[in-house]
C-alpha cells in the first residue's frame, strides 16, 4: 500500500503572492521527503512567477491527476491550461475565478481521498465570489462542501493556539449571537481537535470574557455572569478542563496564555489581533471540525509584494508541516482507539484545577 502523504496546495489568488511562497515552500527539498504535494493551478502562470524568483533549479512536475504525482517531486494539475492575463497586485475576475477553480478541483479529489489534506494559498474574498461561492471565506465555504454545521476557526503556532466563538461577523452582532449552547459547543470542537488532531491527551483550554475586564462582576456587562459562566460548568461536569472567563489584556499581556494549550476568545478580533501580533510571521489557520484537515497561512494575498520577491514562506510552511503533522495524529489517535492496549503513554498526570494566573 502506498502510504505517502499527499498534500494538495490551491493556487489562491495568481495576482498576489500565492505562487510565490508555494514556490519557495517547495524547492526546499525537505518538503519532499515528508509529503508529495500537489499544486492545483496552471503551469503557464507558476512558470511566471518563476520567473520572478531565484530558484532556477526548481521545477513543478505536470501531472493529470492526483493518483499520477511522483513521489519526491513537486507536481501541478492545470486546472487551467490556456493563457492568462497576470496583473500582479490588482484584483481581477480572471483571477477570482482561478482561485475558485483551482478550491473546486481540489475538494473534489479531497472527498474522494485523492489527497491527504488540503493547504490554501490566500484568496481575495470579493473577487472569488460567483454563484458557486457565496462564502466569507474557505473556512464557510469547505463546511458547506462537507455538510458540517458546526466548526472552529483555529490559528495555531509552536506557541499558542486561538480559536473564536464567533467569526467572521460585524462586531455589532457579537452580542446577541454569544448563547451557553455556542460557546459549549466551540469548547467541545477545541477538545476534540486538541485530542486527535494535536494529539495532547489532556488539553487545558482557557475562554475570554466579551466585556472589558469580563464585566467586573456585571458592572461592564452580563454576558460573563449569565451566559459564559454557566456555560463553562456544563463543560466541566463532562469533564472538559475549561477555565475563565478571563480579561482579555491582562490574559495576553501577562503571558497567561502559556498555561494553557488554547484560548477560545468571543469574537474575531479579539483572538487575532494578539495572536497575529505574537506569531505573524509563522502563523497558521487550521479549521477544527471538519472531517478532513485543511491549513493555511495567517495571511492575506498581500497584493503589495506580489512580483518583488519579498514576501515570506514561512506561514505557508508551517501550514504544510502543520497538515502533514495532523494526518499523523488523526491516525495515531484511530489507531489508539482502535488498540488502546496497544499503546502505552507516558505523561506527567495534569490536575483539572484552575491554573493560578496573574492578570
Amino acid at each position: 500500500m502506498d502510504e505517502r502523504i499527499k498534500i494538495g496546495i490551491t493556487q489562491g489568488d495568481i495576482n498576489g503572492i500565492g505562487y510565490e511562497i508555494i514556490i519557495k515552500t517547495l524547492a526546499n527539498p525537505r518538503i519532499l521527503e515528508i509529503c508529495t504535494p500537489i499544486v492545483y493551478g496552471s503551469s503557464k502562470v507558476a512558470s511566471y512567477h518563476k520567473k520572478t524568483l531565484d530558484v532556477a533549479e526548481f521545477n513543478l512536475n505536470l501531472v493529470k491527476n492526483a493518483d499520477s504525482s511522483v513521489h519526491k517531486r513537486a507536481n501541478i494539475i492545470n486546472v487551467y491550461d490556456k493563457e492568462v492575463k497576470i496583473d500582479l497586485g490588482l484584483s481581477t475576475d480572471i483571477a477570482g475565478q482561478l482561485s475558485l477553480m483551482s478550491l473546486e478541483a481540489a475538494v473534489e479529489d479531497l472527498k474522494h481521498n485523492r489527497i491527504d489534506a488540503l493547504v490554501t494559498a490566500p484568496i481575495n474574498k470579493k473577487n472569488v465570489q460567483s454563484p458557486n461561492f457565496k462564502f466569507p471565506g474557505h473556512t464557510e465555504y469547505l463546511a458547506s462542501k462537507f455538510n458540517v454545521s458546526n466548526h472552529l476557526m483555529l490559528m495555531v503556532s509552536d506557541t499558542i493556539r486561538v480559536g473564536v466563538i464567533t467569526g467572521h461577523v460585524p462586531l455589532k452582532d457579537v452580542s446577541s449571537m454569544i448563547t451557553q449552547e455556542l460557546i459549549i459547543s466551540k469548547i467541545k470542537i477545541l477538545n476534540e481537535s486538541l485530542l486527535k488532531d494535536f494529539g495532547i491527551r489532556r488539553p487545558r483550554i482557557a475562554v475570554l470574557g466579551l466585556n472589558p475586564h469580563s464585566g467586573d462582576n456585571g458592572v461592564i456587562g452580563t454576558e460573563e455572569q449569565d451566559i459564559i459562566i454557566p456555560a463553562l460548568k456544563k463543560v466541566k461536569e463532562e469533564g472538559i478542563f475549561a477555565f475563565g472567563p478571563y480579561p482579555a489584556d491582562g490574559f495576553f499581556g501577562s503571558s497567561s496564555f502559556t498555561h494553557f494549550d488554547a484560548i477560545l476568545a468571543m469574537y474575531h478580533d479579539q483572538g487575532l489581533i494578539p495572536f497575529k501580533s505574537l506569531t505573524f510571521e509563522s502563523g497558521v489557520n487550521f479549521t477544527a471540525g471538519l472531517p478532513i484537515i485543511r491549513t493555511s497561512p495567517a495571511h492575506g494575498t498581500a497584493y503589495e509584494l506580489a512580483g518583488k520577491n519579498e514576501a515570506s514562506a514561512e506561514s505557508f510552511r508551517e501550514a504544510l508541516y502543520l497538515a502533514v503533522d495532523i494526518h499523523k495524529n488523526r491516525q495515531m489517535y484511530k489507531d489508539l482507539t482502535a488498540n488502546p492496549l496497544k499503546f502505552t503513554v507516558h505523561d506527567e498526570e495534569r490536575p483539572g484545577s484552575e491554573p493560578k494566573l496573574v492578570l
